[in-house]
Parts: structure tokens; sequence; C-alpha cells
């Protein structure tokens, strides 16, 4: 890996392990930024650390429940301890709690479970995120949230990871605000269906665990993309490190959408 648009920068990328968070921590690295990767799961997100500095790039993995704040504080402090400072960050780490369930049907302990997991996580990020890049000097860097579409207008069977996608487009807007004078810029990746682990699951789920129904799920979702495909992880990535980039320093508090143009009939 050889230095670029981020070199010596630092990055930090949550849900790191795999799907969109594991391409933006490659494509931060790729790049010359020095990238923290955090993640639940060790083994995944010690992989990836390992393949970015077998490449060339530099990486570590740390392990973080980002829906705790004592582990969030952790993850930041290791940050800045180990590379001094922090300059992006990319809050992605999200699951799948609630899904395929009806409103009335959802248990108090699903509820809280969905939204410490996919609203609250992003919150602690962007609080303990915030007050480092107000902290350090030079102060000031940039956080990429990600949402969904869900996010824009709710989905059926998908109320709570609908709620929280929207909840991270208010908290992200409301931050641009707040600290857009003191060089934070704060904006949202809204994501489309993109090839990742967590879609796969949904394709398993919503067919039964049946493979040719999986595969007819799918098919289905991508005649409703005007592209007709589903994008790659890497796809995703490369808006994220665009918002982080110089070239957006004009932009925050921008939801931008990269569907395929899947929602764009509704807009």
């Amino acid at each position: 890996m050889t230095a670029g648009t981020f070199s010596n920068q630092v990055a930090l990328v949550t849900g790191g392990s795999s799907g969109i968070g594991r391409a933006t921590a490659i494509a931060f690295a790729r790049q010359g930024a020095r990238v923290v990767i955090a993640s639940r799961t060790a083994e995944r997100g010690e992989a990836v650390a390992r393949e970015i500095t077998e490449a060339g790039g530099t990486a570590r993995y740390v392990a973080c429940d980002v829906s705790r704040a004592h582990d969030v504080a952790r993850l930041v402090s290791e940050t800045v301890e180990a590379y001094g400072r922090l300059d992006y960050a990319f809050n992605n780490a999200g699951t799948l709690d609630g899904a395929f369930r009806m409103v009335a049907d959802i248990s108090e302990e699903e509820y809280d479970r969905a939204l410490d997991n996919n609203l609250k996580s992003v919150w602690l990020c962007m609080r303990q995120e915030i007050l480092q890049m107000l902290a350090q000097t030079p102060g000031g860097g940039a956080i990429v949230n990600t949402s969904s579409l869900n996010g824009l207008g709710g989905a059926a069977q998908a109320s709570l990871y609908s709620a929280a996608k929207a909840g991270i487009l208010a908290f992200t807007k409301t931050a641009a605000q707040e600290y857009a004078t003191s060089g934070i810029r704060v904006n949202a990746l809204v994501a489309g269906a993109f090839r990742t682990p967590m879609l796969e699951g949904v394709f398993h789920t919503a067919s039964g665990g049946d493979p040719a129904g999986a595969t007819q799920v799918e098919a289905q979702y991508q005649a409703m993309v005007p592209m007709r495909r589903i994008g790659t992880p890497e796809e995703a990535a490369a808006a994220v490190l665009w918002l982080c980039s110089d070239a957006a320093s004009y932009v925050t508090g921008h939801s931008m959408i990269v569907d395929g143009g899947w929602s764009a009939s509704l807009r």
C-alpha cells in the first residue's frame, strides 16, 4: 500500500470486520491512513487488520461493543494512544435485531436491544469522537454515519431498524450544525442494497433458509434497482472516503444516498 489522499491520517471504522466496514478500512489504508478496526468479532476483525498490514498498510484491531459507553470510550482512547489523534470516523456497526417482526409483535426487550445496537451505539461513538476532535491540536475531523434507505420512510417488518436509521440521520444533521464552526464535518451514508453478510442474511431469512428461495429474493431486490444489480462494498467505501476527503470540505449535514437509483422515483 502507498501513501495517498489520507497519508498519515487516522481513521476509525466500527463494524470493520466485514462488509462495507471492511471495504472502507482497506480503502482508507490504501490511501495511506492509519486505521483502527472495531468490532465484536475478534477473529474477523484481526483478520482484516492483518490483511492490511501484510499489504504494507498500518492497522490495528480493537474489540468493542459499541452499544456500551465504556467500550466506546476505551476504543477512542486506544486509538489516540496508538496514533496520537483521530481524523476520521466511520460509524458503521449495526445489526438486524428485531427484523422480520410486525410492530405489535415486538417485545420491549427486542426494542431495547435493536435501538441500543443501531442508534444508541452511533450516538455513543459520535460523542467520544467529537470530544476527541475538539480537544486535539489541530482540531477538527470528519465523521460519517451509516444509515439506510429504510431510514428515509420505513419498511414493513423492519420498524426497529428503520427507526434507528432515521434517528441516525437526525443525529447526523444536528451534530453537523452544532460543530460546523469547530472544523468537524458530519455526514451520513444512506445505503441501498450492498453485497454484505448482513444482506445475505436477509435473503436467507426471507426465504426461510431455502437456497433457491434466497436466490429468488435476491432477484427481486435487483429488479427494484434501476442499475439491476446489488452494489459492492467497495462502491460504498468510495462514497465514505469522498465524504471524509478535502474534496468534500464544504459538505456537512448531508445524507448521501448510494443505492443504484432504487429510491430515485420516491424522492
